[in-house]
């Protein structure tokens, strides 16, 4: 019985690549999923009444409640609520980067805070919201 060792290194290394192919899949999938986790955990951090002083509406009779400092900011318009979108990127060597983003320039002053206004932080219980799901859904890849 006779080895043709270049076949069996040839048919080890298609085999190699077939599963490097897979794991990159997978991992890309994961990514966009982790980044809809974090779109989630945005939508309900950003959801629900607030603490804080009331305001009149313009142009309206009704009031509204805005956020007190130190909880996450109120919904007003909807405007920073429903503008996160998903960024999902790797390199496929193994770095993937699960992201959300606004393109709503007062999201920074509300987490950050003004000289005339206390911080509103979000993003870190947005991550805490997230963080359990985000870790269920890479545990996945070796599956």
């Amino acid at each position: 019985m006779s080895t043709n060792w270049n076949e069996a290194e040839s048919e080890m290394q298609g085999h190699i690549q077939d599963v490097l192919r897979q794991t990159r899949r997978r991992a890309e999938s994961c990514t966009v999923r982790a980044s809809n986790e974090l779109r989630n955990a945005a939508l309900e951090v950003l959801r629900g009444q607030r603490s804080g002083r009331m305001y009149r509406l313009p142009h309206s009779g009704s009031y509204y409640t805005a956020s007190a400092p130190g909880e996450p900011p109120a919904v007003r318009t909807g405007m920073l609520r429903m503008s996160w979108g998903l960024r999902a990127s790797g390199d496929g060597r193994g770095n993937y980067v699960a992201a959300i983003q606004t393109h709503i320039p007062y999201a920074a002053w509300l987490e950050n805070g003004t000289r005339r206004m206390a911080p509103r932080p979000y993003r870190e219980k947005i991550i805490e919201r997230a963080k359990p799901g985000v870790i269920r859904i890479f545990s996945e890849i070796n599956k």
